[in-house]
């Protein structure tokens, strides 16, 4: 389990420093070693953040991972949405070879450290560009995805792909000849919630391929912890009357909901982390605990004859 640092760039709501760095060091000290971040994450915030207590650490005692697409400038600008409560400060989207060498070195100072594990190319999905995401891709094709195939190949990082929150980029980069991605994070697409899309192409794209995946986002943004958020957004009254049933027969099993989801995200063979985020200390020991719960195959089996998960995903104790 890694742990997802986009709360720590004020998402959603401000957080103090001092409650977001403690935040941090609860997952160092509870034997968390893989940490992912993104300039995005408040305009640089939550890089700082992390950066600030894993500059304290070993770096060979961990795994780190940021994204590129995003420029933090020093121009003002004042933010509404999901980063409200960001610095304000302007960001501009740029996929091409340049900005992504700049963006890695800007990522390198703010966590204040010499190197990187893996670098994701960020958001280059319809959620965020809607139609104009296939020339950007395109742009981040010829420009990002060649700078990081070529660091990866010279040893500089671990490995490279996309970190977006569709299935299609992914699917549409691992088909690739020139420059196929290797470790790419798919936030809320395989959870307890949504499952199908991925499992029809981009899971077996990667088992083929022999590349892996990252598990983001595995609550949906809160959703299946009872919170008003879905994929970012406002929690649909579809999404919200199916958790109300999932939750019906987690109480009837005695399985708590937040085990479940995470549970659900981590056994196919192509996962190869699941990172849930957290902006209080105590939310990271609650994570760990649901990590290892038990959990009966029967709640499994209620999901699936309620066909509240596919028949096709492979479930906790399953082989």
């Amino acid at each position: 389990m890694g742990f997802g640092t986009a709360p720590l760039g004020n998402m959603f709501r401000e957080i103090p420093e001092e409650e977001a760095l403690d935040t941090v060091r609860a997952a160092w000290d509870q034997g968390v070693r893989y940490f992912d971040t993104a300039p995005f994450y408040g305009a640089g915030l939550a890089e700082e953040r992390l950066g600030q207590v894993l500059s304290e650490k070993n770096r060979d005692e961990f795994v780190l991972s940021t994204k590129v697409g995003r420029l933090v400038t020093d121009e003002h600008e004042t933010k509404e949405g999901l980063f409200a409560f960001r610095h304000q400060k302007k960001v501009i989207t740029d996929f091409s070879a340049e900005a992504t060498e700049r963006s890695i070195q800007d990522s390198l100072e703010r966590l204040k450290t010499d190197r990187l594990d893996f670098v994701f190319v960020h958001d280059t999905s319809r959620d965020f560009y809607g139609d104009a995401w296939i020339s950007l891709f395109d742009q981040a094709r010829t420009g990002a995805f060649r700078v990081l195939s070529r660091l990866q190949s010279e040893g500089v990082i671990s490995g490279w792909g996309l970190g977006v929150n569709t299935t299609e980029p992914i699917e549409l980069a691992l088909d690739l000849e020139e420059t196929p991605p290797t470790m790419s994070l798919s936030a809320t697409q395989y959870t307890l919630l949504q499952h199908e899309r991925a499992l029809q192409r981009m899971m077996p794209k990667a088992q083929e391929t022999g590349a892996r995946i990252i598990v983001g986002g595995p609550f949906n943004s809160g959703a299946l912890l009872g919170g008003d958020h879905f994929d970012y957004k406002e929690i649909p009254d579809d999404v919200r009357e199916k958790i109300a049933v999932m939750s019906k027969i987690a109480q009837r099993h005695g399985v708590s909901l937040k085990a479940a989801a995470l549970q659900f995200s981590t056994p196919h063979p192509a996962v190869a982390a699941v990172i849930p985020g957290a902006s209080r200390p105590e939310r990271i020991a609650e994570v760990l605990a649901a990590l290892k719960e038990e959990i009966p195959a029967a709640f499994w089996e209620d999901l699936r004859q309620q066909s509240l998960i596919s028949s096709d995903a492979r479930v906790p104790g399953a082989r």
